[in-house]
This record gives C-alpha cells, structure tokens and sequence, in this order.
C-alpha cells in the first residue's frame, strides 16, 4: 500500500527546488561574469544543487532526500554563525519547521514506502 505524500513535504520540495534553481542560475551567473573566476562559486553551486537534488527526490518519496534536505538547512545554519544574528534565528527557525515537517508521522509513512515507487 502506498502513502499518499502529504502536501506539506510537496511544499517543502517545490521550495527547495525552487530556491536550488534560482540559486544554481543566480550564482552561476554571478560567477561566469566575475574576473578572475571565483573558486569559492564551485561549492555554491554544489550546495545549490544539492537543494535541487532534494526536492526532486523528496517528490519522489526518497528516505535520504528528507536527510539530506535537513543537512542541507543545517550547513545554512552553520555558516550563518558568521552572518547578522537575525539571518542566523531564521535559518535556525527553517531548521527546526523543515525538521518537524519532514519527520512526522504522515511524512514518515510516505517516505517508508519508498520500495513500494522504486518498482
């Protein structure tokens, strides 16, 4: 039996590809036109790609998707740490809500059933 997704882990998919593809293309950009190539802008786009990876698979019911979507909230608040405090409560904040959203137990079912879909 398959578990319908819920529409807050296809909220929070859409989001995060949403915000991985406007990220990936913003700062790909960003960085083609900057003289001398930034180093730095390859692991941008990594972690820029990762959210586009996660919400793809959080679609697709994947269990590591919902972990790598809070790893990658987790690293953002990591490296707000070196931002404005009120950047780093609203990471913090996203951390915790994505968190609780993707592990409840309406979630946790959909993702179970993740070898139900891969056939």
């Amino acid at each position: 039996m398959n578990a319908k997704r819920p529409i807050s882990v296809t909220i929070i998919a859409i989001l995060y590809l949403a915000v991985g593809i406007a990220g990936f293309v913003g700062h790909g950009y960003e960085a083609l036109r900057a003289r001398p190539f930034p180093t730095d802008a390859i692991w941008i786009e990594l972690t820029e790609f990762a959210a586009i990876v996660s919400g793809a698979f959080l679609l697709r019911g994947q269990n590591w998707a919902r972990w790598l979507a809070v790893a990658w909230m987790a690293f953002h608040v990591v490296i707000s740490v070196f931002h404005p405090l009120r950047e780093l409560a609203i990471h913090a904040v996203l951390l915790v809500l994505i968190t609780w959203i993707l592990f409840r137990a309406g979630a946790t079912r959909y993702f179970r059933n993740e070898e139900s879909r891969a056939t």
